[in-house]
């Protein structure tokens, strides 16, 4: 049997901004909905970076930003880091990616080439869409105004242009095995949308749930300077959230998505998802940034296997787009890495009470790279699990809540005697995933907090083990710093030569030759 997979993404498109989500938000999306209809959708899915680049960056790696090195907006790939095109083309299977790519370290638009395991002849990122155009038409197209002075033809959108693309592709391989990434910019600024979307949400107002009435009591201080940035913010009745051409924008995109489900192989895996969400106004926050709050890291997430469930609902906990590249690896019947740092969950496709991982984790460190508009260095590190969140807020304030009692996370319990046990358990497992992937910012700092007890003293050895990298699917055994000889276990206690007497030459030879092996 054919192995298709189509693999459909948007771009700040909150998950209940999709109504199969948002029930009683106001906003229609029935061809999400349908998809949601004919697969599982996951209750409560998580970015692994509530940004653009970085968010994409764990999607295709398979790896956390701060790992892969884009760990910011305009920082690129580390250039021994494999993609899922790359890893599934030199498996033999053909790879096409089309839309925004967002991971080539230049601007928002990309650079116009196609990365390694990627079909050449369908890439388009959006320089190549802009360098169609004429520079009048360029700033027509990035321009919200454009929405209010002129009619825009449908066709026009990059939108559109992807999504003709994607119909192209699986029609001229139908009968290939292939994964096909359809990566749309909308609902995402500049809300470009033709009719009947432009004016489908103009007097509508998108409804305020209890996040948006949090005035950021007891919250981490960073957020109150972020809040400040729209002015006084403690009239929360009089906040209105009217986003006529992005509200119009996420209906235009389920449109485009419905196109492309329609035409995918009835045999096809779907996976859809966006990148990260949209504060709009919760927790008086706008826009994306370092926030740990649901409203910007929790995205819809919805897969289609042709041999699992039909309508069904995940919810028995927390999932991540770390187990992305990991389960499309399993779903073409491939080895997963040890290098990716997620495990699959193609068993929850197929069994609703199937087990996947106890925890989700993300994190966020800068937005941009290249200038400081927004934000600044910002490194935060969260923990979820089915009822509990942690986010260790590494310069501010640190946040715990409890999901099922305060599931808008407006009350910040990281001082509440009554839940540190909860508090301490959910520390001790991001401490442990932080040492355990490599995560380049760990260290004590994020261990001793204010509120934690009985953790080590701070050292500046801190834990003294080692950790290298198994990309052994790509580079040779990595050698081990201590004796040159290829590493037996890549995470390992570091032996300090100074601490042993050696007798003679061969004794220390034999000695250090052996310490990795017992």
């Amino acid at each position: 049997m054919k192995k298709q997979l189509v693999f459909i993404m948007t771009d700040t498109q909150r998950f209940d901004m999709c109504s199969c989500y948002g029930k009683n938000k106001g906003l229609k999306t029935p061809n999400i909905d349908a998809l949601a209809a004919s697969g599982v959708r996951y209750e409560r899915a998580y970015t692994t970076q509530p940004v653009c680049g970085p968010a994409r960056s764990g999607l295709f790696t398979g790896t956390y930003p701060a790992w892969n090195g884009s760990w910011a907006n305009g920082m690129a790939l580390g250039d021994n880091v494999k993609t899922i095109g790359q890893r599934l083309r030199d498996n033999g299977y053909h790879c096409a990616y089309i839309g925004k790519w967002h991971l080539d370290g230049t601007d928002y638009f990309g650079n116009g080439f196609c990365p390694d395991g990627w079909d050449e002849e369908y890439w388009y990122d959006m320089r190549r869409y802009l360098e169609e155009m004429s520079e009048d038409e360029r700033i027509m197209s990035r321009a919200a105004k454009s929405m209010t002075l002129t009619t825009i033809p449908e066709e026009f959108t990059y939108g559109h242009k992807v999504m003709k693309r994607a119909l192209d592709f699986m029609e001229r391989y139908k009968d290939e095995d292939y994964l096909l990434v359809v990566s749309f910019d909308e609902p995402h600024a500049p809300f470009l949308c033709p009719p009947p979307f432009d004016t489908m949400y103009k007097d509508f107002e998108f409804p305020k749930d209890p996040a948006v009435y949090d005035t950021l009591g007891g919250k981490p201080g960073y957020q109150k300077v972020w809040a400040a940035q729209k002015g006084p913010q403690m009239d929360r009745d009089a906040v209105r959230i009217r986003e006529q051409f992005y509200f119009g924008c996420n209906a235009y995109v389920d449109t485009l998505i419905g196109r492309v489900a329609e035409a995918a192989p009835e045999n096809a895996m779907l996976m859809y998802t966006s990148d990260h969400g949209d504060l709009l106004q919760s927790h008086c926050l706008f826009a994306k940034g370092p926030a740990c709050y649901d409203a910007v890291a929790r995205i819809p997430f919805i897969i289609r296997n042709p041999q699992g469930i039909k309508g069904g609902v995940y919810d028995r906990g927390p999932v991540s787009h770390i187990s992305i590249c990991p389960t499309i690896m399993e779903y073409f019947g491939l080895p997963i890495p040890k290098v990716l740092q997620g495990e699959s969950i193609l068993n929850t496709t197929l069994d609703a009470n199937a087990s996947a991982p106890q925890y989700a984790f993300y994190e966020f460190t800068r937005f941009e790279q290249d200038h400081d508009f927004y934000g600044g260095f910002q490194p935060m590190r969260v923990c979820t699990d089915e009822r509990y969140k942690l986010a260790i807020n590494l310069m501010s304030e640190d946040e715990f809540y409890d999901l099922e009692q305060d599931p808008y996370e407006c009350c910040n319990l990281i001082h509440d005697p009554a839940y540190a046990k909860e508090r301490d358990r959910l520390h001790d497992a991001l401490i442990e995933r932080m040492y355990v992937h490599r995560d380049p910012f760990r260290g004590w700092y994020w261990v001793n907090r204010p509120w934690r007890t009985g953790v080590p003293e701070p050292s500046w050895f801190d834990r003294g083990w080692t950790r290298q990298r198994e990309n052994e699917e790509y580079e040779p055994r990595q050698l081990d710093f201590v004796n040159g000889i290829e590493m037996v276990h890549a995470q390992r206690f570091k032996v300090n030569n100074g601490n042993f007497t050696y007798g003679s030459l061969q004794e220390m030879i034999d000695f250090l030759r052996d310490y990795d092996r017992k």
